[in-house]
């Protein structure tokens, strides 16, 4: 290349001439690893300090599937839905998560402090759906010869 299609303009002083990137061939590019997660599901871990429950609320938060809480009231009840708010406070009673109920449109807010137990139950709609598994699917298309490969994601039910 010469000229201008290499990125070079005579109207323009030698030290303002810029060098035109060159293309890159995307199959030799880098890929960067993620980070892996963890498999929460079906997991119900004991709370016996003030520590274990911070530590947890913080796993249910992060977790993209519904949990289980059950509450210290005198019947356990229990509450089913999707951790997506958590306020923290300087004490467990002054700390609330709140959940979104698959069966109601209510927000509730439980304190920390009523919390006895907390199980991962739902399915986490996120596990198997990081970037190197979209990766990985692309490259055993490409390996099999399809051509104009499309990965659709998969219908959240």
């Amino acid at each position: 290349m010469s000229g201008r299609e290499h990125g070079h303009d005579p109207a323009l002083p030698h030290s303002a001439q810029a060098v035109a990137p060159q293309p890159h061939v995307t199959d030799e590019l880098e890929v960067v690893p993620g980070f892996e997660r963890e498999n929460l599901q079906g997991w119900i871990p004991q709370l016996a300090s003030e520590a274990d429950v911070r530590a947890v609320i913080e796993k249910a938060f992060d977790y993209r599937g519904d949990v289980t809480i059950t509450r210290k009231d005198k019947d356990g009840s229990e509450i089913i839905g999707y951790l997506f708010d958590r306020r923290i406070g300087p004490t467990l009673a002054n700390s609330v998560v709140r959940l979104m109920l698959a069966t109601s449109s209510e927000r509730p807010a439980i304190p920390y402090s009523e919390i006895a137990a907390i199980a991962f139950t739902g399915r986490d709609t996120a596990a198997g759906k990081s970037y190197e598994a979209w990766v990985k699917k692309y490259w055993e298309k490409r390996a099999k010869g399809e051509k104009n490969i499309s990965i659709e994601p998969e219908a959240l039910e």
